[in-house]
């Protein structure tokens, strides 16, 4: 019978514990090393529950003869009732596709409707098979039956799949606390917690320059690779670090925009010169420009202990060409250890609207982008790339549109 072989109160809790399991199994490597992102959706797809969906325009009908044994039937003078007494019939099965996790039929429901009905239906495959039998069969009687059947089903799976429409929902965070609880694990057990975050050593009481007042988202997905070599701990920018540098930024190109004849005239170069200057006054002098990195010359560096935490590049807007060969750039500039990235793009004399809508836009046509995270402001976007030629080692990319005033073409 369907929805009588598991119950749903026994169910969900053990996809619970089945998770925990899959975790726990995981090798310790790999589990270090791989994309911790790609790793929660793949392991999330594998215990989504689909309910079934009924095809009910694609029900349909098979009959034939068959013996029936009338041999109970009190309505017939059958001397021995202990043998079956067999007379010709006619068995008529309705069959109606479904799509979705087929074992979902067998689960009960907390509330739920039993099939009073002569048949009870039977899976098989894809398909519900309700098959009705007699010596006079009536075609409208058993139609109805048959209907009576299916809307119960129907019924059924409505109450289930509010169930596990929460526990859907619920499995992005119940998979990630798995797995950030063992990685975290691993990592005090190595004494390795260091490599969830380095800070970086401010001055104590500095102000932040030039700040200014507030005004006031079916197909399958395999678990990812990842090497299964020793796990290597490595130096990581705090997330808050990352943040406080990005609002230095943002902090400079707002007296840009407020004194505009200061900077209407310089290039590149002179305009990273000011992002420096201000970066060196909160971070004592660990900010350069133009140092080597890597493949290249990046355009801000900061570094900590002889370590890159923090690269950035400056262009002016020149199309998307231009553009994604930038994030070519700055890719190939990153070690195997740089996890945070800024590009900061100047905007002069183009339509500035147009130039956010094109970043935004040209960003996705990018091979290496594996996610996009945010739009932090109405200027400013946030991505996740891979480092190329290692999928697992991920990039946190902050684009920086700003609007430099124009030079004076008088």
């Amino acid at each position: 019978m369907l929805f009588s072989k598991y119950s749903i109160l026994e169910v969900l809790p053990d996809q619970l514990r089945q998770i925990k399991r899959k975790v726990q199994g995981l090798d310790p490597n790999y589990l270090l090393n791989v994309s911790e992102e790609d790793l929660v959706a793949a392991i999330v797809n594998e215990f989504t529950l689909d309910v079934p969906a009924i095809d009910e325009d694609g029900a349909h009908v098979d009959y034939g003869e068959q013996q029936i044994d009338v041999s109970q039937d009190p309505m017939r003078f059958i001397m021995d009732r202990s043998r079956p007494f067999l007379i010709a019939g006619t068995r008529i099965t309705f069959i109606v596709p479904f799509t979705g996790d087929r074992e979902l039929l067998e689960i009960q429901p907390q509330t739920f409707s039993f099939s009073l009905g002569r048949s009870k239906g039977e899976l098989i495959g894809n398909e519900i098979h309700f098959t009705f039998s007699g010596p006079n069969l009536n075609g409208n009687a058993i139609r109805n039956e048959f209907q009576n059947e299916l809307a119960q089903i129907q019924q059924n799976l409505t109450t289930l799949r509010r169930a596990l429409e929460q526990h859907n929902s619920e499995l992005p965070a119940n998979v990630r606390r798995e797995v950030q609880q063992r990685k975290a694990k691993l990592l005090a057990d190595a004494q390795m917690a260091a490599a969830i975050g380095l800070p970086i050593k401010k001055r104590e009481g500095t102000p932040t320059t030039y700040s200014v007042p507030v005004q006031k988202r079916k197909p399958k997905i395999e678990m990812p690779p990842a090497s299964s070599a020793a796990f290597q701990p490595e130096p990581a920018l705090a997330m808050a670090e990352y943040e406080e540098i990005l609002k230095i930024v943002r902090n400079m190109v707002t007296v840009m925009e407020q004194s505009p004849k200061a900077f209407e005239k310089m290039g590149e170069e002179d305009l990273r010169t000011h992002f420096l200057v201000q970066l060196n006054g909160q971070y004592e002098g660990r900010a350069s420009g133009e140092t080597f990195n890597y493949q290249g010359k990046t355009d801000i560096l900061i570094r900590e202990n002889s370590k890159n935490v923090f690269i950035a590049e400056c262009k002016f807007w020149d199309g998307e060409k231009q553009f994604l060969e930038t994030i070519d750039q700055i890719l190939s500039y990153l070690s195997w250890r740089d996890t945070k990235a800024a590009l900061l793009i100047f905007n002069r004399n183009q339509n500035f609207t147009e130039v956010l809508r094109k970043i935004e836009e040209s960003a996705q046509k990018h091979p290496n982008l594996k996610r996009v995270v945010s739009r932090l402001d109405e200027t400013s976007f946030r991505y996740v790339f891979h480092q190329p030629g290692d999928a697992n080692r991920e990039v946190i990319l902050s684009v920086m549109a700003f609007n430099i005033p124009r030079q004076n073409t008088r």
